[in-house]
């Protein structure tokens, strides 16, 4: 008998969402920054071993919209939710409690999947506050993701509750994603830890072409930005900061790719792309519909 399914992972900003993925699945496949909102679609994960196979799902932080990206922010999560066999809902205990995900997610009703609670980063607690957080949520696991405490507790618990199922992808598979869209993150990784205040928020990647077979693999991609103001800041005094941010990339998506890179990148104004239905079509992102069923 094999067990087999969807967990997504979703809670607040900065809960510790993506670190976990990352620490369940033994690559690095999601961003992690301590910037909010670094994450703003879903990102796939598998981990397979003998009896199971968990398809994870980290998602964007569950926040109140403010404009048409936090929106497709927002979608993605619930459409996430919405797949899941299992949910993690996961809290960064040194900074909060938990709240009721219902109105976290801004869900009509309650998830049809279960939930499990996660209590992420109890290292930076004391024990009596431990302690406490244990006689309160006694169902839940306590755990540090970053550092791996509590997370093979956590994944005997999201084992035990998969579905009976045959796997539902290849064995040595650790995501469904293509290496375009990884790309496209780890640049923008690059710029959240290079640049300050709102410039990171105000950065898409789109990757206009991608050639595999060529040595080294050409990849030519693009940085919208909102303002002229910021086309200059990435792009730096001489182009210094735009060579820093395809140094720091290539250094990611290597290892990833297994053959050296050339990465082209450009820089280009993409007025109020965040607020533009049309542009954040564009660029992927997926608006909720207008007049949902």
């Amino acid at each position: 008998m094999t067990r087999a399914g969807f967990v997504t992972i979703v809670g607040k900003p900065n809960a510790g969402k993506s670190t976990l993925l990352n620490r369940l699945v033994g690559e690095r496949l999601a961003i992690v920054s301590p910037k909010p909102q670094s994450t703003r679609d879903r990102v796939v994960g598998i981990l397979t071993d003998e009896s199971s196979q968990i398809v994870l799902f980290d998602t964007p932080g569950l926040l109140e919209p403010r404009f048409a990206l936090h929106r497709a922010m927002q979608h993605a999560a619930q459409k996430a939710i919405a797949d899941a066999d299992l949910i993690v809902h996961l809290v960064d205990a040194s900074e909060d409690v938990p709240t009721d995900l219902t109105a976290l997610a801004g869900l009509p009703q309650a998830p049809k999947a279960p939930v499990l609670l996660a209590l992420n980063k109890v290292d930076r607690l004391s024990a009596a506050r431990r302690a406490e957080f244990a006689e309160r949520y006694p169902l839940a696991v306590q755990l540090a993701g970053g550092a791996g405490q509590g997370v093979d507790e956590l994944l005997a618990s999201i084992r035990a509750q998969l579905p009976e199922s045959p796997f539902l992808y290849p064995e040595d598979d650790v995501s469904t994603q293509h290496l375009r869209f990884f790309v496209a993150e780890f640049l923008r990784e690059s710029v959240l830890e290079q640049l300050e205040d709102e410039v990171p928020y105000g950065v898409a990647v789109e990757i206009e072409e991608f050639r595999e077979t060529t040595d080294p693999v050409y990849i030519r991609a693009v940085l919208h930005v909102e303002r002229d103001s910021q086309k200059r800041i990435l792009i730096g005094a001489g182009g210094s900061r735009i060579k820093s941010l395809g140094q720091e990339t290539r250094r990611k998506i290597e290892p990833l790719i297994g053959k050296p890179v050339f990465l082209d990148l450009w820089v280009k104004v993409l007025g109020n792309w965040r607020r533009n239905a049309a542009s954040l079509e564009r660029l992927g992102y997926k608006l909720p519909p207008a007049n949902p069923a």
